[in-house]
């Protein structure tokens, strides 16, 4: 989840570095530092908090040297202080790190037995101490490296510089993400390319146990090593990302600017997958990886596990097949029982989240088929599954993720349709109307957000509670468990979601008239249940809010509000009912005083287990 970024330059790099680390912030920000090597030595300076506090240090002590690592923290081990903090260093190398070396407390027992002094609280230091200890007996400092990698165990990405060697910089990886970028006079490392764009087009994703050892001479060059310690050639890919995506605009936040981006994403994300005039799905099938479809097995983390929720209420429905969803984190828990006839779809924003890769590695070694549903088409989850489709929600800087969930939503609910098709269990006019549907969503969206007065309003009132409690129905269960997920994130407000039903199973003893309800209550199937959960709220004297598209619901409550969204089909609605409960996280956010991008604890890429 931290950020890396290294460069070897001709050029001085500390002050490029810290450029790279601002478009990586968003994979953490407990903590920063840089390192590099000038008249050989190393040249370091780390703050706690965010990347700002370390630009302010390197104003008033700048930082030389034309080669540097540097690093953007999420703690894992040992508090977010500056101690803490990366780069870790001897006297002779500095290392950053991504990842957990799960081993790394019998390595320090061994390591202090030997004398050595430990500095920080976290599981990189041992890794620094390693690779110096193989230095002081002598050895190269790739071999260093390499012997150092053979005794850890985790996952990890490091980037290493050398006091003894300024023309060197070697970047290692297993698990956790590692991309070098190629110019004719520079070499980058960076734990995402979006951090190397603005330098070059030109970059090489290292694959599982790849380890690269960049050098300058006459010219610059690297090579590649595999996990056999093999040389290899990696493909070189080309990068076209929207720089201009760092950008607010007129935004006071990515996160709103993101909200604002749905209906362009998701028209963009619909019509990279169908076809609008012959109104027929244009991707490739990934359901012609089985003989006959047993089950479809969704598998994901966070908020891509509620969008697997709701896409199993699409296959059940629309499709007729058995649709099981599972959390990615404890997926392999429980000795999974797969046929291999199941599809198994995976769903992640970044396509690193390493719960859900390691998910579709033990899918994999069971001989399953699997799709990965992603974002970034370089990804690691892209490039392990057998097929990937993408979404077109482009660059999310905001940490909590919107235009990116409903991205999925919409590849997902094409996924549900095309296995329709593919079972022949809906008809040519029942597809026709799907499509219809489907094409009026981001117009609905856009209606959405041409009004977000109300939300606004009821932001201020709900950042004076404590305690929020979302329900829904159906698909509106999903929404409620993702709107719950994003007020928490953001505002720090105590909010759960229940499926309206189960209220009176044990939920309802936490309402009082403290304790505000939204209830996402489209007026559709299942809206006169819900209409009934409302009423038993209401008599129990809670400020109720209501989402809805029936203007006229009423309730007897000491606190009552309809926000008014519009009408829609009950896919529409998924999307609608979404775009709200993200306004209102914001909303309420803002009227807090919040972090809105960047909330505490958290961090955009979860490449730890």
């Amino acid at each position: 989840m931290c950020g890396i970024i290294g460069i070897l330059s001709n050029e001085q790099v500390g002050g490029r570095i810290i450029d790279g680390l601002s478009r990586l912030e968003y994979r953490g920000y407990d903590s920063a530092g840089v390192a590099t090597i000038d008249q050989r030595a190393i040249q370091r300076r780390r703050s706690e908090g965010k990347l700002q506090a370390l630009r302010d240090i390197l104003e008033s002590d700048p930082i030389s040297g034309t080669v540097g690592i540097g690093h953007t923290r999420w703690a894992t081990h040992g508090l977010p202080t500056h101690q803490n903090a990366h780069p870790h260093a001897t006297d002779r190398v500095a290392v950053v790190h991504n990842g957990i070396i799960e081993n790394y407390q019998l390595l320090k027992n061994a390591l202090i037995n030997q004398g050595l002094v430990f500095q920080s609280e976290t599981d990189t230091e041992v890794v620094v101490h390693l690779i110096d200890q193989a230095l002081k007996a002598g050895k190269s400092p790739e071999n260093a490296v390499r012997e150092t990698i053979e005794k850890l165990e985790g996952a990890f990405a490091l980037a290493i510089v050398f006091k003894d060697n300024p023309d060197l910089l070697i970047g290692t990886r297993r698990g956790s993400p590692l991309v070098l970028g190629i110019n004719d006079d520079e070499l980058f490392l960076g734990s995402d390319a979006w951090a190397l764009a603005p330098w070059t087009k030109k970059v090489c994703y290292l694959e599982e146990g790849d380890t690269v050892i960049m050098q300058r001479g006459a010219e610059f060059t690297y090579e590649i090593y595999d996990a056999g310690n093999q040389i290899v050639k990696r493909p070189l890919k080309e990068l076209n990302l929207a720089i201009g995506a760092a950008n607010k605009g007129k935004y006071s936040h990515f996160m709103l600017k993101e909200i604002f981006e749905q209906p362009q994403t998701l028209s963009d994300t619909l019509l990279s997958l169908v076809d609008e005039q012959s109104k027929t799905i244009q991707i490739e099938s990934p359901f012609d990886l089985s003989n006959k479809i047993l089950r479809i097995r969704l598998i994901s983390c966070g908020t891509s596990y509620y969008a697997c929720l709701m896409a199993k209420y699409w296959f059940e429905k629309m499709a007729h097949i058995l649709c099981e969803v599972d959390l990615a984190s404890e997926f392999r828990y429980r000795d999974p029982v797969l046929n291999s006839d199941d599809i198994c779809v995976f769903v992640s924003q970044s396509g690193e989240t390493i719960d859900t890769l390691a998910a579709l590695n033990l899918v994999k070694g069971m001989g399953c088929q699997t799709v990965a549903i992603v974002n970034v088409p370089e990804s690691s989850l892209a490039r392990a599954a057998h097929k990937h489709i993408l979404t077109m929600a482009g660059p999310e800087i905001g940490v909590a993720s919107t235009k990116a969930f409903t991205a999925q939503l919409m590849v997902l609910n094409i996924l549900a349709l095309q296995a329709a098709e593919f079972r022949k269990v809906m008809d040519k006019e029942a597809v026709l109307k799907h499509f219809t549907d489907l094409l009026h969503v981001p117009k609905q969206v856009s209606q959405v957000l041409q009004n977000v007065s109300e939300f606004d309003k009821l932001g201020l009132r709900l950042s004076q509670a404590r305690d929020i409690l979302f329900i829904g129905r159906g698909t509106n269960y999903p929404v409620a468990l993702e709107g719950a997920l994003k007020l928490k994130e953001i505002s720090y407000i105590h909010a759960e979601a229940h499926a309206a039903g189960e209220l009176k199973h044990g939920p309802i003893a936490l309402i009082d008239k403290l304790t505000p309800l939204i209830a996402i209550a489209p007026n559709d199937a299942w809206f006169e249940k819900t209409a009934s959960n409302i009423q038993e709220v209401s008599a129990r004297g809670a400020p109720i809010f209501v989402l809805t598209d029936d203007h006229s619901f009423k309730v007897n409550a000491h606190e009552f509000q309809n926000i008014c969204l519009p009408k829609s089909s009950s896919v529409g609605n998924c999307f609608i009912y979404t775009c709200a409960v993200q306004c209102i996280a914001y909303y309420t956010a803002l009227h807090k005083g919040t972090d809105v991008d960047q909330p505490r604890n958290l961090a955009k890429s979860v490449t730890v287990e």
